[in-house]
């Protein structure tokens, strides 16, 4: 049987690292919105030419383009074991989509992965970074500091800053933005008996064995 995935999580909750552990042990693609388009664009797909012109110009890729290129992605031969989506659905329109073409392609979903973690935590996570002015060396307020307090252990400088989208008010911000996107689809797949909640606060080797359990007996 195929597994059929949808891999949920706020920025900064750890998707990148489970989809990647996922990948490794049920051999399944993971495809994510970016590299869908990517690839539909540089192939001169007519719905990649269609996606291009929209994003030639800053606008947003309309859900029947975007939903077009997903299906043409489930329907090519490598997601024969199934499938792991990474960034689609974002919205319940989406979902409905989704929803009919994994029936037209008779792939049914297996599964949402919802790799939740408290926004004040991500917030911490991901407003840690800060950089070294000189060198470019990033460290972490929580995970990685420099050996010497205010000293580059690449270069020996002095000066450090954050950049715009690591300060604390814009990743507020973003995940604010993520969580009202968010919520829907998980009310929407928990409906349907799909959704999977997984606490994302625990250590990366935890979290992945807590995946793993439920993958195992699906």
């Amino acid at each position: 049987m195929s597994l059929n995935l949808i891999l949920m999580g706020l920025p900064g909750a750890g998707k990148g690292t489970q989809a990647q552990f996922i990948v490794d042990k049920y051999h399944v693609p993971h495809i994510s919105t970016g590299d869908m388009f990517r690839d539909a664009i540089s192939n001169s797909t007519p719905l990649g030419v269609k996606a291009k012109s929209f994003t030639d110009k800053g606008d947003l890729v309309p859900d029947e383009v975007t939903n077009g290129i997903v299906k043409e992605r489930l329907a090519q031969d490598d997601t024969k074991p199934g499938f792991l989506l990474d960034g689609y659905p974002r919205t319940l329109e989406q979902a409905d989509a989704l929803s009919q073409m994994t029936k037209d392609l008779d792939k049914p979903l297996t599964a949402v992965i919802n790799i939740d973690v408290d926004p004040k935590l991500l917030t911490e996570r991901l407003s840690g970074r800060f950089i070294c002015k000189n060198c470019g060396a990033t460290y972490h307020k929580l995970y990685h500091m420099p050996k010497v307090p205010g000293t580059c252990d690449v270069c020996g400088g002095h000066e450090f800053y954050q950049r715009e989208d690591d300060k604390p008010e814009a990743v507020k911000n973003r995940l604010k933005v993520n969580v009202k996107m968010n919520t829907p689809l998980i009310a929407y797949y928990k409906d349907r008996n799909l959704l999977f909640n997984v606490d994302g606060s625990k250590d990366i080797d935890e979290v992945w064995q807590d995946v793993d359990k439920i993958l195992s007996t699906l």
